[in-house]
């Protein structure tokens, strides 16, 4: 091809891409500028806990384990998202070296083990080398995904202060309960903060356990210690979270001002038929089954972004996405916290989901919703093996029907 015609087909791609960016001004002298971001948050969440999304296994090379991360990074940005949140501490354990706990067994298959080389570290920097932000995501109270502490590395906290260990449905939690427990954890999170810089600090849904029918959580001892003041163990439970919401926000502000605090809980807060604020739905209740009052973390500005794990389809009689999307718009309305959408890109397509699930327009429908509803700052996609393997095309789906323009993730207060 000949040097006009090179320019020729060259200045033909530029106006294509142009075009499809959905436009962009000229600059002085007439070239050709880039297009303007939109401020949204696109963002995946990237699971290392049982090995869901990575390392693809555990007892790789460091090597191995630098490329698959590295992989996802790039994936991340080449789809056109903004934000990776990077699960670091999945069961009171590090993915980097901490004074505090010990290395994720997740990454050599022995907790405790050192990997060869710093998982966060790298995954903040490489990140950011492609223009991503990078979420640091804390599971505070989970310790293991059994119930034997025996199991546990020999110099392990929980092995060290038997006392902070409640078991309960087969597996190990911190007792949200003990001031020292919560002092701890919030130690061992903020120090991640304090050696790098992340753009938040991520909370997941886990705050006391789920409910396991029949099983009781056993903070008796806690509670008569703890407790005086309060109406009802119910009430005492909420103010443990409450507090732990309250003094993380406050100290990762201390420790790094720039870095922003959210938390993406299960996506239903109350029932109306259990409180008029509630939501049209008959679901579990974050309020009152796993104490955490997610609405008042909100209305009390306490984080600066929530992304509530809205997981079902539109139509959905239980809890229908297109309630709880606008009821989800209306607690954020007129406060100081964004509100992003956390949707289950894990279920398109999955053998087991409904028939909505099988629909690859079903995400994106939901993504359209959310344009009527101005709070809605972004959506949040699990997780990153889909992302990957999107096995009906939904991700691809979404990101041709609204990511036509590059974004950032909204970096200040609505």
């Amino acid at each position: 091809m000949g040097r006009v015609s090179r320019r020729a087909f060259a200045l033909a791609a530029l106006a294509t891409l142009t075009s499809a960016s959905g436009g962009a001004s000229a600059e002085p002298g007439g070239r050709a500028a880039r297009p303007r971001r939109v401020a949204e948050m696109r963002g995946v969440w990237l699971a290392t806990v049982m090995n869901r999304d990575w390392p693809s296994r555990p007892g790789l090379s460091a090597a191995d384990q630098r490329a698959e991360l590295t992989g996802h990074l790039d994936r991340a940005a080449r789809t056109g998202l903004t934000a990776v949140i990077f699960q670091v501490r999945p069961t009171a354990d590090a993915l980097w070296p901490s004074p505090y706990e010990p290395w994720s067994q997740y990454l050599t298959g022995t907790q405790g083990g050192h990997p060869g080389w710093d998982p966060l570290g790298t995954a903040v920097r490489e990140a950011h080398a492609r223009g991503l932000e990078l979420h640091a995501w804390f599971n505070p109270y989970r310790i293991a995904a059994h119930g034997d502490p025996g199991r546990l590395v020999r110099t392990h906290p929980a092995r060290r202060h038997p006392d902070w260990v409640v078991p309960y449905g087969g597996k190990l939690y911190y007792n949200p309960g003990l001031p020292e427990v919560r002092a701890f954890v919030q130690d061992a999170m903020l120090d991640a903060v304090k050696k790098y810089p992340v753009d938040a600090v991520h909370f997941d849904d886990y705050f006391y356990p789920y409910p396991v029918a029949g099983q009781s959580f056993d903070d008796d001892a806690a509670y008569d210690r703890h407790g005086g003041g309060f109406p009802n163990r119910a009430a005492w439970r909420r103010n443990n979270i409450d507090l732990l919401v309250r003094e993380m926000s406050a100290r990762i502000k201390a420790i790094r001002a720039a870095t922003r605090f959210g938390i993406s809980p299960f996506g239903v807060w109350r029932n109306v038929t259990t409180d008029p604020l509630g939501s049209d739905t008959q679901a579990l209740q974050t309020y009152d089954d796993v104490y955490a009052d997610t609405r008042k973390w909100v209305r009390e500005n306490w984080i600066d972004y929530i992304a509530p794990q809205l997981y079902w389809h539109i139509g959905f009689a239980a809890a229908d996405y297109a309630k709880l999307l606008p009821w989800w718009a209306e607690v954020a309305r007129g406060t100081g916290t964004r509100l992003y959408a956390g949707e289950a890109l894990y279920k398109a397509g999955a053998p087991a989901q409904p028939e909505a699930w099988q629909d690859p327009a079903e995400l994106s429908r939901h993504l359209t919703l959310a344009q009527d509803h101005p709070e809605v700052g972004g959506h949040v996609f699990f997780a990153a093996k889909e992302v990957a393997a999107d096995p009906i095309g939904a991700m691809a789906r979404v990101i041709a029907d609204h990511y036509g323009r590059p974004a950032r993730t909204p970096k200040d207060r609505p």
